[in-house]
């Protein structure tokens, strides 16, 4: 098998996560002919093409290929400065900052128990990366070796992954208290659900559709939706009036108990049960980020 040049790697890495050459070579502070000249010389070592020049940039099947062991590779460096620090408490070590270790984590877990989760690690010196996506797609990021864990609500373990069962997430519909007296004085009903906009984190999310679903027992539902990308941002557009979400308990009770929001379905409440996969691979770094979520998980989930 050919030895492929780290730095050759890297510049891949750099292409694809940086979405284009340009920005590639600021982060990796070579020109952007090097950052060129370094992809074809690893393509033509490969024999195929590796990035799909189109708008965004995409990596190929054997670009992705390349990615993932890239990342194995970063994974490999920062065990070895972990076990350095133990050996040599005075050595600086430090990766670059290019050779991030990257993990994908819903917005939901963002915003309320998994950072300080991986608090510890950051100030030991992790160059850690967090992805955020919705739940349900989080793992697509570990299908195509872009990150090398993530957490999501799949409970089938991924090709070459291990998985552990993390808890579940309580969701729960709310509004300000405003904004429920005028147009819901009743509460979230099955009659006013469909007149009531929602704010939703982005179109994939089908948190708000789920909720109402399960609460009226209904097999379709259509919703007026408002998209707010942050679990922080939707709560302040509730807050000032916007209309009314669904969002984790976690995040909103205190709220609730100072009386800034109310609950529009007492009693009804939507569990989402969460998992961490990751590469199957014996490493430090992983480890110690699964024990640190895993632990976090079981003082925050159900």
């Amino acid at each position: 098998m050919s030895t492929f040049d780290p730095d050759a790697l890297e510049c891949l890495a750099a292409i694809v996560e940086e979405t284009g050459f340009e920005r590639a070579a600021q982060r990796l502070n070579i020109t952007q002919s090097a950052v060129s000249q370094r992809l074809r010389a690893l393509e033509a070592q490969v024999g195929t093409v590796l990035i799909v020049r189109s708008r965004p940039l995409k990596a190929t099947a054997a670009g992705l290929l390349l990615l993932k062991h890239t990342k194995q590779l970063r994974l490999l460096r920062a065990d070895l400065e972990r076990d350095l620090r133990e050996l040599a408490p005075s050595s600086t070590g430090g990766g670059r900052e290019e050779e991030r270790i990257s993990i994908a984590i819903n917005a939901d877990s963002i915003a309320t128990w998994a950072l300080g989760a991986l608090g510890d690690l950051v100030r030991q010196g992790l160059p850690l990366e967090i992805i955020t996506d919705d739940q349900d797609f989080t793992h697509e990021w570990l299908r195509s070796g872009q990150v090398l864990g993530c957490v999501t609500t799949l409970k089938q373990p991924l090709r070459g992954c291990k998985l552990v069962p993390l808890g579940a997430m309580d969701y729960i519909a709310v509004a300000s208290p405003a904004y429920a007296q005028t147009q819901a004085p009743q509460g979230l009903t099955p009659h006013n659900f469909s007149r009531i906009p929602f704010m939703a984190f982005n179109r994939k999310d089908d948190m708000q559709g789920g909720f109402v679903s399960k609460a009226f027992g209904l097999k379709r539902v259509a919703l007026s939706q408002m998209f707010v990308p942050s679990s922080e941002g939707q709560v302040r557009a509730v807050l000032a009036g916007w209309g009314a979400s669904v969002l984790p308990g976690l995040l909103v009770k205190d709220l609730i108990h100072a009386g800034q929001l109310v609950d529009l379905a007492p009693g009804h409440v939507l569990p989402i049960q969460l998992y961490w996969h990751c590469w199957n691979l014996e490493s430090d770094v992983l480890d110690a980020l699964s024990a640190a979520l895993t632990t976090a998980a079981a003082r925050a989930l159900h």
